[in-house]
């Protein structure tokens, strides 16, 4: 029967449609068999006569088929449907040859169809065997599930692990290999971690879980679970711990003092609860209380003076005594005097008479106006012998080679009829100035006035030197005044002060500088009255120095700065320059220039952008310098108010770390620091005391008035190389410590440790940021041994300028020139060619009312000028501005032989 079915099978009847051809509703699926239970294999086809399973290519015996017969409802076509059973000794009996396999076939009137095949494996616990090779492959010489060796670990577990808060966690699992493979799922505390429902998790193709970032509430005992149909096996459960580091609070406000008089403490307080430690992580290092020494000035009370004595008794009969409330007087809140200050007494003494002549009367009114007119008489005489000596001094000087030094003599030349401009080919104005001793214009045949000729305004000197034969008797005293003009007169600073100068100072007018800081003095000609000579000072402070209150929102925006000394007369405004660093804008600041009285109160003097109250201070506020203009010298500081949380000041952040470094550990010093030069100047000296270089270039943050703290971290370090000892994933500096500008420069340190000696390569990134706010990011990358890249940034104390410049020296522009310039461009000219002009030329129109309120606005032009571009400023583009008013008005500049 087998033979014939096989032969009926091979050739199909001859004809028949393939729409009549059986087809399967069901075919036999792959299957296992567990331990030694028989599988079942059944198919369905229609229409269908017969239907056979064949297996490994052998017919299955016809008795161990069932056989279930029914129709088909919707084509009425018959149905065949046959199972049969499968053992496990079938299956074992041609192991190791190949897979055992079944399908069926069908046979109509038309031919037959062969089903897809179905594989019948054993199912097993299938783990390596030593000496197996591929574990549980079917093709192995022995069934695997038949060893009694097979080992039924996991090959790789969960193991237990303490993290901190934020960072990846991975937990790896390699299950048993089985047959079918097993299938993985992981448990928390037993209950079954679904990643569709959690984002912060997901399973890996190699089975192991991943936390993208661990979590308080990720605490838990993980287990891996593998499974197939035949068993279902465990790891050994992994406890995972999240801990968290313990960070400071921002301190509390300081104290009140601890005394009411005399000397005390205050402190202040923070607590490690930002974040509270948890699960073992560390606490806060450090100290949670400060204390500091503060002083409360006592009160002290007034008391009396000794009386005076009694007045000579006067004509009603009548004399007084007083005193003062100054033994001591009242101060710090102390009480004044109790009592009378005046003391009024009868008296019947022979000084005292009701009556007096007539005649007695008249020759003391007589007396009186004889005397008055002596003094008068004496005051004319006085005044006249004043004048005298002022005249003859002044006559020494204008003949002197001070007032001529640096310019060329000017050739009296036809000026050409097709270029009569004065300033026609631009100047070279950056001769450095020298002394020249001549007259101005040599004298020549030729008409009584003429033009300048086309060419430089400033010509350099020839190579030879002129000579002037004085007319003035006066040699000595001109001498003396070309000495003073040529010499600094700078005396020597005690040693290590170099936040100081001062010099001697004439009518020439001069500068002071503090090297390095962008603070200067500009004392302009005629500024100190002819005849007297003063010594000036400029000093910077230190900000621990000068107690400067500050109130609500206001914050110190420049250094403190001192010029005087105070009271001296001053004929026209000196002019203050130093650097501030605020990003000024009308509708976010309120900024005052505070001037300190000799009472020690801070005062404001002027408010930038307002109508000034006096004329004695301007102020003239540029990107990160202002220049202040000031007829009364003392000490002054720019603070500014914030009126919205946009104002913002400028941080400059530098890096330093140690040149040298002999042992494992490294300190990178992040300051961040007001920008200006003389904060940048004070770390750089600082730096240099500890030996430290820079290692990036400075940076600017624009720190916002939003009461947001500025943090610190670093990040992208090299685990294998460095280890960085910071506990926290940031450090931060409070808010109030930047804003109020009292402390100049502030500063963190990331303290790292090489894990070899012989590390010397740093890469790693720093981020400084205002939460909320703005951030720069540095990207470090160098050696720590003998990198220098960045030493250019820190200028040398020997490549600094001379502190004090006395006469034509501190000046660009000659002094001869500037003159003619003044007197030319003070009077209004035609066609608009005066000062205000050249105001406009030099955008400096905003300030013309303060400009109109002195007697010459355009030494106040030429003043600001000098004040703002020395010593690098070019004067080419003045000359081009000077030259532009001149052509709206030929004449401008015609000078005469006489005035030569």
């Amino acid at each position: 029967a087998g033979a014939q079915q096989s032969a009926t099978v091979a050739n199909p009847v001859s004809g028949a449609s393939p729409d009549l051809l059986p087809h399967f509703q069901l075919e036999p699926e792959d299957v296992y068999i567990v331990k030694n239970k028989a599988v079942s294999l059944a198919c369905r086809a229609t229409p269908a006569t017969q239907i056979y399973f064949k297996c490994n290519g052998e017919w299955v015996h016809q008795g161990d088929h069932i056989t279930q017969h029914s129709t088909d409802h919707g084509t009425g076509l018959p149905v065949m449907e046959v199972r049969i059973e499968v053992t496990r000794q079938q299956v074992e009996k041609i192991f190791g040859l190949e897979e055992y396999w079944c399908q069926c076939v069908a046979w109509s009137s038309s031919g037959t169809t062969k089903s897809q095949k179905a594989f019948v494996r054993i199912a097993c616990e299938c783990l390596r065997v030593p000496g197996w090779g591929a574990g549980c492959s079917p093709r192995a010489p022995r069934h695997p599930c038949a060893s009694p060796d097979l080992r039924k670990n996991f090959e790789q577990e969960p193991t237990a692990r303490e993290v901190s808060i934020e960072q990846g966690i991975v937990l790896p699992c390699r299950p048993p290999e089985g047959i079918p493979p097993a299938e993985v799922e992981w448990l928390r505390n037993e209950e079954l971690v679904d990643p569709a429902l959690d984002a912060n998790v997901y399973v890996t193709p190699e089975h192991s879980l991943v936390l993208r970032q661990a979590r308080l509430a990720d605490t838990a005992n993980y287990t891996c679970v593998a499974k197939n149909i035949v068993a279902r096996r465990r790891s050994a459960s992994a406890a995972i711990t999240v801990y968290v580091n313990g960070g400071w609070s921002t301190w509390t406000q300081w104290s009140g003092c601890s005394t009411s008089c005399g000397r005390g403490w205050q402190k202040r307080s923070r607590t490690c609860t930002n974040p509270t430690p948890l699960n073992g992580g560390a606490f806060c290092e450090g100290q949670n209380v400060q204390k500091t020494a503060c002083t409360t000035l006592c009160p002290v009370d007034g008391a009396w003076s000794e009386w005076s004595k009694w007045s000579v008794c006067g004509a009603e009969c009548t004399h007084w005594r007083s005193r003062e409330c100054s033994e001591p007087a009242p101060r710090n809140g102390g009480r004044d005097c109790r009592g009378p200050e005046l003391d009024t007494r009868n008296c019947t003494s022979e000084l005292c008479s009701h009556a007096a002549s007539g005649a007695e009367d008249v020759a003391l009114y007589v007396g009186l106006v004889a005397v008055a007119v002596c003094l008068v008489l004496l005051l004319l005489v006085g005044v006249l012998v004043y004048c005298r000596k002022k005249g003859g001094l002044d006559a020494d000087v204008a003949d002197s080679s001070i007032l001529t030094a640096g310019f060329q003599p000017v050739s009296i030349k036809p000026s050409k009829a097709d270029n009569p401009s004065l300033l026609t080919i631009q100047p070279d104005l950056s001769t450095a100035t020298m002394t020249y001793q001549g007259s101005l214009c040599p004298r020549q045949d030729g008409p009584a006035k003429l033009q300048l000729p086309n060419g430089h305004l400033l010509s350099p000197l020839g190579a030879g030197r002129h000579t002037l034969h004085h007319s003035s008797p006066a040699a000595e005293g001109a001498d003396f005044v070309a000495r003073l003009s040529t010499q600094s007169y700078f005396r020597s600073l005690p040693r290590g002060t170099t936040n100081m100068a001062y010099g001697t100072f004439n009518f020439l007018g001069g500068r002071l500088m503090i090297p390095n800081t962008g603070i200067s003095l500009l004392i302009p000609p005629d500024a100190i009255p002819r005849g007297k000579i003063y010594e000036v000072y400029l000093t910077l402070h230190k900000q621990e120095e000068v107690r400067l209150p500050l109130a609500g929102c206001q914050t110190l925006l420049s250094p403190i700065v001192s010029c005087g000394p105070p009271g001296v007369l001053l004929t026209r405004p000196a002019i203050l320059a130093m650097g501030h660093c605020v990003e000024a804008s009308a509708e976010n600041w309120s900024i005052r220039l505070k001037k300190q009285s000799c009472e020690g109160t801070w005062e404001d003097v002027l408010q930038l952008g307002a109508e000034p109250c006096t004329e004695l201070y301007y102020c003239q506020l540029e990107a990160q310098a202002c220049y202040v203009f000031t007829e009364q010298l003392g000490r002054f500081a720019l603070v500014g108010e914030s009126l919205s949380m946009a104002a913002s000041k400028r941080l400059k952040l530098v890096l330093f770390a140690p040149a040298a470094c002999p042992s494992l550990e490294y300190n990178i010093r992040v300051y961040c620091l007001s920008d200006t030069q003389d904060v940048l100047k004070e770390v750089i000296q600082l730096e240099k005391q500890l030996g430290g270089q820079l290692i990036g270039a400075p940076r600017v943050l624009h720190f916002k008035d939003s009461y947001h703290n500025l943090r610190l971290s670093i990040h992208d370090m090299p685990s294998s190389l460095w280890k960085s000892k910071l506990l926290a994933s940031y450090q931060e500096i409070p808010f109030y410590h930047i804003w109020s500008g009292l402390q100049p420069f502030l500063h963190c340190t990331f303290t790292l440790e090489r894990l070899s000696p012989s590390t010397c390569e740093l890469a790693c990134k720093i981020w400084v940021w205002q939460v909320e706010g703005d951030g720069q990011s540095f990207t470090v990358n160098f050696n720590i041994a003998k990198d220098t890249r960045f030493s250019d940034w820190l200028v040398p104390d020997s490549e600094v300028g001379a502190p004090a410049l006395v006469g034509p020296s501190a000046f660009k522009i000659p002094f001869l020139i500037r003159q003619k310039i003044i007197s030319s461009l003070d009077p209004p000219g035609t066609r608009g060619a005066d000062w205000r002009t050249l105001a406009q030329k030099l955008n400096l129109d905003s300030h013309l009312s303060f400009f109109a309120s002195k007697p010459s606005p355009t030494a106040m032009i030429l003043n600001l000028w000098e004040a703002r571009h020395f010593p690098n400023g070019n004067l080419s583009q003045l000359a081009a501005a000077v030259a532009e008013v001149g052509k709206q008005d030929g004449a401008l500049f015609a000078v005469s032989e006489a005035e030569c």
